[in-house]
Parts: structure tokens; sequence; C-alpha cells
């Protein structure tokens, strides 16, 4: 069987279950079949307060209509759990429903439910054991009108993304380092206090000009699109951004507006669109040239961070000086190669090279050549030496004479001179001459 959602407020829905569960002379009568319950007793027996509650559940629980259903009021005594879990409850003029959201169902909200919100809660009605109290168990939460608003924002959404203003193509790059900037918002809006405190801690350089407008109720998209129009014709713009605070989809809905849609698709400026918090989506988002999740993120996407510059200047500066000094020394080595090449091959030095190998080399001979005088002025020595003990004129010293004739001839005996030949006497110092005067 398909579960049926009904809306109804909680004094409503109190009202169909006593209507769906009726009690007639203290049995049980259903406007619909059960099954047979295990604890199902006779009406004069006794129940335990767990048997009891745990019979009230399966009935809650075995009953369609309280499977899905989608009450409406205003919710009081908000309370939410460090587990993540919501505890709430829904109230009108009649009655009070208690309900629970665990976490996984309260992540997905896409707005702060608050005390005094009129919101529609959708979920499963059921028991509680432990306290024996029947409540609802939402999945699902949304302000009262949120429905209608959803509805016309995706129509809108569905119809400027067929005629292309979403498309990737048309969306203009943010300059790197913008000289002026311009800010659509409130002037009196703490977004706007946001932006300019992250552009004065981020990137102090650039200037910002303020388009003061509305940015909530029926008059805000006119004021926006004039401001922003009015940015977009100057010529001393470089970035516009469009922003404003959270709030609910009410508080956020002339960003929703066709003509502000319009407005950004057509603006010759880039322009970045921080509205709401980072759960927030409007069409101006899908229009803009870059979405920030916040003002304080659209401001910082709109500068460099001028920690972040001085930190890539100085690693910039520190590689740039490695490689020079890098450069500066393979520069020095090829240098010295060349040189060393060039000096083998000069021609200068070339005969640099033989003349100094010219020199080596006589002088390698001057000093063989000494050697060699002097082992044979050795040689004369020892041999005139040798000579000396054996010369006549070592004789010659010791008185003796030598004799010779004339012409010369050695007389060793008187039988070879005859009287008044004349003959040479050599003796130790000299020689002179003599005449035969007597022979034997």
């Amino acid at each position: 069987m398909a579960t049926i959602a009904r809306q109804c407020s909680p004094a409503a829905a109190i009202a169909r279950l006593h209507r769906a569960n009726r009690c007639v002379a203290g049995t049980i009568e259903c406007s619909y079949n059960l099954p047979m319950f295990g604890r199902i007793r006779e009406f004069d027996s006794t129940w335990s307060v767990s048997d009891i509650t745990q019979y009230i559940k399966e009935l809650f629980d075995v009953d369609l209509r309280l499977r899905d259903v989608a009450v409406e009021g205003e919710i009081s005594n908000f309370t939410q759990a460090r587990s993540g879990h919501l505890y709430f409850t829904l109230k009108d003029e009649q009655a009070q429903l208690r309900c629970v959201m665990w976490r996984s169902q309260a992540e997905r909200l896409r707005f702060d439910p608050q005390n005094g919100d009129a919101v529609v809660a959708r979920g499963r009605v059921s028991v509680y054991e432990a306290s024996g109290a029947y409540q609802l168990y939402a999945d699902h939460l949304e302000p009262v009108g949120r429905g209608n608003l959803a509805l016309a924002f995706e129509q809108l959404k569905q119809r400027l993304e067929a005629e292309g203003l979403f498309d990737t193509a048309h969306k203009q790059p943010i300059p790197s380092f913008p000289r002026k900037i311009g800010i659509v918002t409130s002037a009196d809006a703490a977004a706007l206090r946001d932006i300019l405190n992250v552009l004065r801690r981020r990137y102090p350089l650039v200037e910002v000009l303020i388009a003061p407008t509305l940015v909530q109720g029926n008059d805000a998209p006119p004021n926006i699109v004039r401001a922003l129009t009015w940015l977009d014709g100057r010529n001393d713009i470089d970035t516009i951004i469009v922003a404003r605070g959270g709030g609910s989809m009410e508080d956020l809905w002339a960003f929703n507006d066709e003509d502000v849609a319009r407005a950004i698709f057509a603006a010759k400026l880039p322009i970045i669109s921080g509205v709401g918090h980072e759960i927030d989506f409007t069409i101006a988002d899908f229009v803009a040239d870059l979405r920030a999740p916040t003002p304080s993120a659209a401001a910082e996407l709109a500068v460099p961070d001028i920690a972040e510059l001085r930190q890539a200047v100085d690693a910039l500066s520190a590689m740039l000086h490695a490689r020079v000094i890098n450069a500066l020394d393979e520069k020095r080595r090829t240098r010295n190669a060349l040189t060393r090449t060039l000096t083998q091959l000069n021609p200068h030095s070339r005969v640099q090279l033989h003349g100094q190998r010219l020199e080596n080399l006589f002088g390698r001979m001057q000093a063989a050549m000494n050697r060699r005088i002097d082992t044979q002025r050795n040689r004369v020595t020892v041999a005139t030496a040798r000579l000396a003990t054996v010369s006549p004129l070592a004789t010659l010293e010791r008185g003796y004479a030598v004799v010779r004739s004339a012409e010369g001839r050695l007389i060793t005996t008187v039988n070879a001179v005859t009287p008044g030949e004349s003959l040479a006497i050599q003796v130790a110092d000299g020689t002179f001459g003599a005449e035969v005067t007597d022979t034997p």
C-alpha cells in the first residue's frame, strides 16, 4: 500500500490518532485491520507498563497514515544535543507535539531552526517507550512557505539555464591582482565589515568602492541592479563582489530575482557572488563568474594573500640566486675548459712548449757531455799517472840524459858516434848541444 502524506496541525494530528484507534467498553476497536499481536491479553488481564507501551507503539507503527505525515506548527523548546540530534516541540493554539530529528537528517537542513519559527515537519509518528510518549520522528524540516519559493526558484533556474546564462563559456576569469574592487551590499551589514577586514588583511594594496544597496525585501532587486550597473559602467573597477550575509530563503530571495540575474550576466566586469552561508545557493551564484560560499570567502577569492606573495617572492629570489650561481659556475667551468683547449692549440704556446722541451733536452745533453768529459778526464788522469811512472822524463829528472844525433837518432852506444859529430843532449829541464871529441 502506498504511503499517503497528510499535512495537518498538531491538534489535528492528535485528533486523528484518537479517531484512528477508538476504545469501546475496554476493548480496542480499530478503523482498519491489525495483525495479531502476541502481547494482546483479555480485557480483564493485568498489563505491565512495558506491555501496554509496546502494544501502543505497535498500533502507531502499523498505521500507514502515521508513517509519513507533514505537520505544521510553531517551534518551541528547541534543543540541539552534543550528538547533533535536534529535539523540539511543534505547537499551535490547541496542542503540542514532541519531535526529534536525528543528526543524519539535521546535517542536511538548509537553515537554522529557532524557537518561534513556523515550519512544516515531515516524518513518522511513533512511541518512545522509555518515556511512554509519542513523538514525531522528523526527517525533513522547512519553514512555512518555503515550498512555494523553492518551486519558483527551480522554475527560474531551469529557464535561465536553458537560455545559457549559467554556461561556463560565459564565465570571465577573476583578475589575480586587482587595483580596485567594487562591492554591492548593504552599508550596515556585517558582511561588508567581514569583506573589508579580509581585504585589509590579505591585500591592503587594493582600493574599494562600495555601492550601498538594499539586500532584502521587495525594493532590494532594483536597488541591486542599479548599484551593479553603476559599478560596471566605471573604467577603474577590476572586480565586483555581490554579497549578503546568511538568512532564510525569504531573506535571500532578492538574489533569486530574474532582473538581478540578467544584470549579473550582462556585466562586462567579472563578478563574484558571496551570498548567504556555505549551504545557501541563489540564482546569482549560478550566473556569476565565480561563486563563493560566504562574503568573507568572496573577499579571499577576489585578492591574493600578501603573506603568500612575500613567501613566493622570497622563494623565487632564492631560486633565481641559486640558478645565477649555478649558471656562473657552469660558465666558469666552460671558460676554463675552453682556455685549456685554446692554450693547447695556440701556436705560441706550442712554440713555448717545444722551446721548453728543447731547453730540457739541451740541458740533458750538456749534462751528459759534462759527465762524459769528466769520465774521460778521469781516464786521462789515470792514464797520465800510469804513463808518468814509465816516462823517460821521470828518468831524466833523476839525473839521466837522452843523447840524439843531429838527425834526431837516439844514441845508445858509444860506437854510434864519431869524433867531431854534433849531438843533442836532453836533460830534465831542456836540451843543449854537444860535440863528440873522443871515442874509445
